[in-house]
């Protein structure tokens, strides 16, 4: 019995273990590599998948992720000579579990070695100041030149970033002070060119304030003359309308006399006014005269008529 017992418990261990090595279960987006008597088989795709416990055996596990690889820093030499350290980051995904099983023993140092020699190829043919300035001819030179060759490896190469670029001390010393220089630069023409708008809005603004006091004053002066011309138009008419009430009045019945009474009125008021002056009493040598006067000035009134 008891050897019986030992027999049942190595078959159900057995059965554990064939159990085991027959059902497998693969992550979502992983991929297994199974070989049959060291040879490939096939290649499980997530879910349940059965094999055949000790003839076959999952070789190779891969991730279908989009993976970044971290590419070491490294000196380049640029095209003037001069040393550059980059430093830079690689994003790849596999595509072909059984090429990336079987075609490099290890295509993550061949894609990074891969990487740094293009890198090094690319920035030996720019000059310093190229290199900052294409960064994106740089990264997509080594995704091209890369994923070519990673095809081969069922690598899909994705995009290449670079993360730094470190030229010199001495090197960083002269481009900040070739940037302050033009930041100085730009700074002085900027303050000049405020300068020169300055001066041009004051002389446009004094030019313009000129002309509205010229068209003023020729408008004053227009306004002026023409006052002064409709108030002598309106002295004439005024007088002419006098002239013309006195006439009429003098063709009524007793004008006549009204007018040599106010003649004789004015001259009486003439002579008293001179008689006020210096304070001294002032009388005609010959009082006849004042009557021949007023008679001259009637006849000059009757002409008139």
């Amino acid at each position: 019995m008891e050897v019986f017992g030992m027999m049942t418990i190595v078959l159900f261990i057995v059965a554990l273990v064939f159990v085991f090595k027959t059902i497998n279960v693969v992550p979502q987006q992983h991929a297994w590599v199974v070989e049959r008597l060291g040879k490939y088989h096939a290649t499980l795709a997530p879910g349940l998948n059965i094999v055949v416990p000790f003839i076959d055996r999952i070789a190779y596990k891969h991730v279908l992720k989009e993976i970044p690889l971290d590419v070491p820093p490294q000196v380049c030499i640029t095209r003037d000579n001069t040393q550059l350290q980059v430093d830079g980051i690689l994003y790849f995904q596999i595509t072909d579990p059984m090429r990336a099983s079987y075609g490099s023993s290890n295509y993550l140092a061949a894609i990074t070695q891969l990487a740094q020699t293009t890198l090094r190829s690319v920035i030996g043919k720019m000059e310093l100041d190229k290199t900052f300035e294409e960064r994106d001819h740089i990264n997509i030179t080594i995704v091209n030149a890369i994923d070519e060759s990673a095809a081969n490896w069922g690598v899909k190469v994705l995009r290449y970033e670079i993360k730094d670029l470190t030229p010199p001390a001495e090197i960083l010393h002269s481009m900040q002070a070739q940037i302050t220089a033009e930041r100085e630069k730009r700074a002085l023409i900027a303050a000049s060119e405020g300068r020169k708008q300055e001066q041009i809005n004051i002389a446009t603004g004094e030019r313009e304030a000129a002309i509205a006091r010229s068209e003023g004053e020729k408008q004053a002066s227009i306004n002026r003359a023409e006052g002064q011309a409709k108030a002598i138009v309106a002295l004439a008419e005024a007088n002419a309308e006098a002239l013309r009430q006195i006439g009429a009045a003098i063709r009524e019945p007793g004008g006549q006399e009204a007018v040599n009474l106010k003649v004789a009125e004015q001259y009486v008021d003439a002579f008293s006014e001179l008689a006020k002056t210096n304070n001294s009493i002032i009388v005609p040598a010959n009082l006849g005269e004042m009557s021949g006067l007023i008679a001259s000035a009637m006849q000059i009134v009757k002409a008139q008529k």
